[in-house]
């Protein structure tokens, strides 16, 4: 590992703006300005699993939402779905599916507008070097007011979703190991409807919004911290995309498929985790490829690519555009990808909202019970991974969280490294310069407090300081 030396200046964007959870990047710049090593932080530790041993079983799906506040369904759902084999509820019954579905586009489409409009937007439609106090969503509706009421609108819609069927905006309850402990009230499920068309028509306008944003500088979005990676996620047993539920596909960079059809309960046996010394996030990577080849791209950009088609008219159109010219790596045009499933999710929920199992029918199932349960979901930002055991008191002895931003850690350093010495290599700095970092990080829409785990023994670094500000002694430890 590169140490900052005489010869080696370090620069340090800490912290990084526009993202969920706290992280910075620091770059080793040689005498002449040329980058030496350039990496993505995670400085936070949060420690969910271990103080979610000892808890009961039937908590965690409330608990773990705590990890964040923006994508909280994707974690109750998939812990629900972890849970639901330890107490035999598989499958669970067609209104749960079904209700838990609904919940889960919800938040798809929330967490989707979110990101595009709010964090992305201000440096896709004023630029990367435009003026830092104008880069925000205020920016954004002084300039651009139906761009901002149509992304703050459909992320409401998305929200009332989630509300109508988990009980509350964020950290509902709704669902439960074994089903869900409530049906869709009549008066939420018109009201929705009653929306439809509106936000139908807003998210095709997305779409139109990141292809126009593309289409005015299709080389630099092309070659934007452009790097080819393999790709992973669930798709339906017929191909097809699918958040809720699948088995799992990856493809290598080329787009020949690596795997198809594996459960979820087998992901261990094909993917392994590693640590490294200066980051509190994981580094998973493909068995079969070891830790050098074997790391992959999840999330919109991957998902999109990596199934055979989704099945809703507007977005498999739009879909079959985006690949029509080959496989995609730019990090870029994760904003397109996300914007088509956008549209993909205002699609699926009309078709829910029509059905009658959500008003009615049985809620719960049970079975003969079991010591353990994996949960794999597709979050909005890829793969997520709930893995627990519990003892014959109810008590939870395991947990094990492989989220959609650890699984996207190596694509992320990677983009970082690329972009640094495509724009900063042997320049003099400048905010814009820097952002471009920012902006390769931020298409993959990490969620940093959910990513902040470690196995085994953590890095540690303790400073002591006298009360006049001066370091008096420093003691690090590396795993």
């Amino acid at each position: 590992m590169l140490q900052a030396t005489p010869t080696l200046r370090r620069v340090a964007i800490d912290p990084l703006t526009r993202v969920e959870g706290h992280g910075k990047v620091t770059l080793l710049l040689d005498e002449a300005g040329h980058v030496r090593q350039a990496r993505l932080h995670i400085v936070e530790f949060r420690g969910f699993e271990k103080f979610i041993e000892g808890r009961p079983y039937w908590e965690v799906p409330v608990m773990v939402q705590r990890l964040c506040g923006i994508c909280p369904v994707s974690h109750h759902l998939a812990a629900s779905k972890a849970l639901d084999l330890v107490v035999g509820a598989v499958p669970v019954t067609a209104s749960a599916d079904k209700l838990r579905r609904l919940m889960h586009y919800g938040q798809v489409l929330q967490s989707h507008a979110l990101h595009f409009f709010h964090l992305a937007s201000p440096d896709l439609l004023f630029g990367f070097d435009s003026e830092v106090a104008r880069r925000n969503i205020v920016g954004v509706a002084a300039a651009h007011p139906e761009i901002a009421r149509q992304g703050v609108l459909l992320r409401r819609f998305g929200q009332e979703v989630i509300r109508a069927t988990a009980g509350k905006r964020v950290h509902g309850t709704g669902s439960v190991p074994g089903g869900v402990n409530r049906h869709l009230a009549p008066a939420d499920r018109d009201a929705l409807r009653a929306e439809l068309p509106q936000m139908k028509a807003w998210a095709v306008d997305a779409v139109a919004l990141a292809r126009r944003l593309y289409a005015q500088d299709p080389a630099l979005h092309d070659g934007f911290g452009t790097t080819a990676a393999n790709m992973l996620s669930l798709v339906r047993a017929d191909g097809a995309l699918d958040l809720y539920d699948g088995v799992i596909r990856a493809r290598d960079a080329a787009g020949a498929i690596l795997f198809d059809g594996a459960s979820d309960q087998g992901w261990r046996d094909l993917i392994a985790e590693a640590v490294r010394p200066w980051t509190y996030m994981k580094f998973p990577y493909l068995r079969s490829l070891g830790p050098e080849l074997g790391w992959y791209r999840v999330g919109p950009l991957a998902r999109i690519q990596n199934c055979d088609f989704i099945p809703s008219p507007l977005a498999e159109a739009q879909r079959r555009a985006f690949v029509a010219g080959g496989v995609v790596h730019a990090p870029l045009a994760y904003h397109r990808a996300r914007m088509i499933e956008l549209l993909h999710c205002v699609e699926v929920i009309e078709t829910l909202l029509a059905d009658p199992d959500l008003i009615d029918g049985e809620r719960m199932a049970g079975g003969p019970r079991r010591r353990s349960g994996i949960g794999m979901i597709e979050a909005p930002r890829g793969t997520l991974i709930h893995h627990y055991e519990v003892g014959d008191d109810d008590l939870v002895t395991m947990c094990n969280l492989v989220v959609s931003t650890t699984h996207n850690n190596q694509a992320m350093n990677e983009a970082v490294l690329a972009v640094a010495r495509q724009y900063i290599d042997g320049r003099t700095l400048t905010e814009g310069l820097l952002n471009r970092i920012e902006v390769a990080i931020r298409a993959y829409d990490p969620c940093l407090s959910c990513a902040t785990h470690a196995l085994g023994q953590m890095a540690l670094e303790v400073t002591l300081v006298d009360a006049e500000g001066a370091v008096v002694d420093r003691r690090t430890r590396q795993p």
